[in-house]
């Protein structure tokens, strides 16, 4: 099969990593391959789509071990006799589930993976592309919400957080195939429902459950986003000038003299949307980062440093 993918080697971890390890390993990766930290850079965007399905499946306790009991079976012959559309249209119309058949029904797998992640299959999809189609395909199936005629229907829609926080016109597909241009408020939160008149069954409304995907950098507590910065060393003892990432953009911030790790900065009004004129802040962790690999005159220049420098961090340890 080729289109499978070893989340594992994805993330960089073992099959035996536990659920602080994955997530650790996600966080690093996903900041390296954010769009926000590469724009332009598609193979990056790809990369960031792959680690979060990665991290998707392998912090959930379930989807872990469907995923596990899948991959012991997938090199074997049974996997290129699947049964087709038939069986796809079974498994998304609810008459049969994982534990109704084999895994060699499964005609590769993406269609796998659609059916773990509660994503409906898109017939379009290049069979090489192992990157999922974005937020915009991870909606589930409609619930009525009556019993005759014009019914109200429900539908998920998952996010990320600067689309939830901006908002905007946005074109999303929907599990009946129709796609639809939505006019996304600002500011959207988890667990929030957007109403689409008209949309739903026989002209009924269709409403979109909001879930806002967990964020790498940023962290919402309320209304204030919380991140962690790092700095030099140089920085933290001089203070200094830095750019902070804020859900607006960088904002040049002035760092104080002998700044710590743990130390916080506050930005007022940069959190995230409390009604339409009000905003909470954002609250910057400092964190000091010692470099590595230094070069032969940084290697001096610590060395000077170090035979001059009064500072005695451990002088009250040994008295």
């Amino acid at each position: 099969m080729e289109n499978f993918r070893n989340y594992y080697e994805i993330l960089g971890v073992s099959r035996a990593a536990t659920f602080s390890d994955i997530k650790q390993a996600y966080r690093k990766l996903a900041r390296q391959y954010h769009p926000d930290l590469n724009p332009g850079d598609q193979a990056a965007e790809d990369q960031f789509k792959l680690l979060s399905e990665a991290y998707t499946v392998l912090s959930d306790d379930e989807k872990r071990a469907q995923y596990e009991k899948f991959s012991e079976y997938w090199q074997q012959d049974g996997f290129k006799k699947g049964q087709g559309k038939s069986v796809v249209s079974d498994i998304f119309g609810g008459r049969i589930s994982l534990e109704d058949f084999g895994f060699g029904e499964f005609p590769d797998f993406n269609i796998f993976v659609d059916q773990l992640l509660n994503r409906r299959p898109n017939t379009r999809r290049d069979p090489n592309d192992t990157a999922n189609d974005g937020y915009a395909t991870d909606t589930s199936a409609y619930e009525a919400m009556a019993t005759a005629g014009r019914r109200d229907a429900e539908a998920n829609l998952t996010i990320p957080l600067e689309k939830a926080f901006r908002g905007g016109r946005e074109r999303i597909r929907l599990e009946d195939g129709r796609s639809l241009e939505v006019n996304m408020p600002a500011g959207m939160i988890t667990g929030q429902r957007i109403r689409l008149r008209g949309q739903g069954i026989g002209g009924g409304n269709l409403y979109l459950r909001i879930q806002v995907d967990p964020h790498p950098f940023y962290t919402l507590q309320g209304n204030d986003v919380y991140c962690r910065v790092p700095v030099t060393p140089s920085e933290a003892a001089l203070g200094s000038t830095i750019d902070i990432p804020t859900l607006d953009g960088p904002v040049r911030t002035t760092l104080p003299q002998g700044a710590q790790t743990g130390q916080t900065i506050q930005l007022p009004g940069r959190g995230y949307l409390a009604g339409q004129e009000r905003r909470g802040d954002q609250i910057v962790e400092l964190e000091v980062v010692v470099p590595t690999g230094l070069s032969d005159r940084e290697k001096a220049l610590y060395e000077e440093l170090r035979q001059t420098e009064r500072f005695r961090p451990r002088a009250d340890l040994l008295n």
